[in-house]
């Protein structure tokens, strides 16, 4: 393969698919990303994630970014704490020094994946409509704003709904069963200080069969709530989220009797409830190959959220990129090695995930949850 002629397309500009354009281009290897969003700054990017030793620090160091990551860990953010619906504390954790899985926030990750890259390798606001294979391992990519382009080398790290996907396979993600909404404080310690107190340094779990709170305490003085339910898809659909307060009223109804500075986190948020709805591939999503075509991260295997999706999306790119520099002439070959290095890795992954789902809110929570805790700490 000629490296003048021929560079990487790789749609969607996450953390998987900037990952991978990071160390395409410390290997040298020609790749171009194409990202939905206006701008770097077009949205906000979520919360804290925690990048673990065995899979995300790996694809950062072989992206020469160790330094500027570790500039951006939320230092004592690891620290866990579970309490029962009373407010009352379970289990309490410190923070871990070895930074085996230091948290960091995913707009900060986000940042120095793209500021380590040329500008030009990144197009912004090419949101894509279809993509479709026009001849044998060459593809068109056409975009909203009537663009197109044609590649023959194509990588889809275009998340949940990727529309690189469905030049491979027809099946699509299901709803889990389960909801995860978004609620902000902010200024936590001068407005909500007994909030504030019992959350703690860094993750709170406040868990009951069913339903539950986890909160992450945030650099700025910040807590980031994800309100987790298991509830029907209409039930969660027919609630009007643009209406803030009924949609407080909504979700705080289902937390009745619980303690007041857990409901704080809820019925004092400070931004609009945002719904996560819960969607995954099959455990053992696999396609036919096709010459010059492959996923990464939650595009090749969605699933419920274990603390793995942005970890497993980087430790993808790792892989592909180590490929395509073994068998850079050889494309086919190199997507094939990858393949066999992800597929069981996330099937693996896939099936952890429902039981780390039923840790969180299945009937024997909190105390399934804190136990595995207490056996990996």
């Amino acid at each position: 393969m000629n490296k003048e002629s021929n560079e990487i397309t790789i749609i969607g500009g996450g953390i998987g698919g900037l990952t991978l354009a990071r160390i395409l281009y410390v290997k040298g290897i020609p790749a171009k990303v194409y990202e939905s969003d206006a701008s770097p700054n077009a949205r906000t990017q979520g919360g804290q994630l925690d990048i673990h030793d065995y899979n995300g620090q790996i694809a950062l160091k072989e992206a020469k970014l160790w330094d500027e990551f570790t500039s951006i860990i939320h230092e004592g953010a690891d620290a866990v704490r579970f309490l029962d619906t009373d407010g009352n504390i379970l289990l309490d954790l410190p923070s871990d020094d070895s930074n085996v899985r230091p948290e960091v926030l995913r707009g900060d990750l986000r940042k120095i994946l793209i500021n380590s890259l040329p500008s030009d390798m990144i197009i912004w606001d090419k949101k894509v409509r279809n993509v479709q294979e026009i001849a044998d391992g060459k593809y068109q990519v056409d975009f909203q704003d009537n663009t197109s382009i044609v590649s023959n080398i194509l990588v889809g790290a275009d998340g949940a709904w990727s529309k690189v996907r469905k030049v491979l396979t027809d099946v699509k993600p299901e709803y889990a069963g389960t909801t995860f909404l978004d609620a902000y404080l902010y200024n936590v310690d001068e407005k909500y200080p007994a909030t504030a107190k019992i959350i703690g340094s860094g993750s709170c779990f406040a868990l009951s069969p069913n339903k539950g709170m986890t909160a992450h305490r945030e650099p700025n003085d910040t807590i980031h709530t994800y309100i987790q339910l298991n509830c029907a898809e209409e039930w969660i659909k027919n609630i009007d989220f643009s209406d803030k307060q009924a949609s407080i009223d909504t979700i705080s109804s289902q937390f009745e009797g619980w303690a007041p500075e857990l409901l704080s986190l809820i019925v004092d948020s400070e931004t609009q409830i945002v719904p996560r709805m819960i969607y995954a591939l099959p455990d053992k999503h696999r396609w036919t190959p096709k010459s010059g075509i492959t996923l990464i991260g939650d595009a090749a295997h969605l699933m419920a959220p274990s603390g793995e999706g942005a970890n497993l999306a980087m430790i993808d790119a790792y892989d592909l990129a180590n490929a395509i520099e073994n068998n850079y002439n050889n494309i086919d070959t190199a997507i094939e090695a990858y393949e066999n290095k992800m597929y069981p890795r996330s099937e693996e992954e896939a099936i952890e995930s429902h039981e780390a789902l039923d840790n969180v809110l299945g009937k024997d929570s909190p105390h399934k949850l804190i136990s595995f805790f207490k056996e990996n700490n």
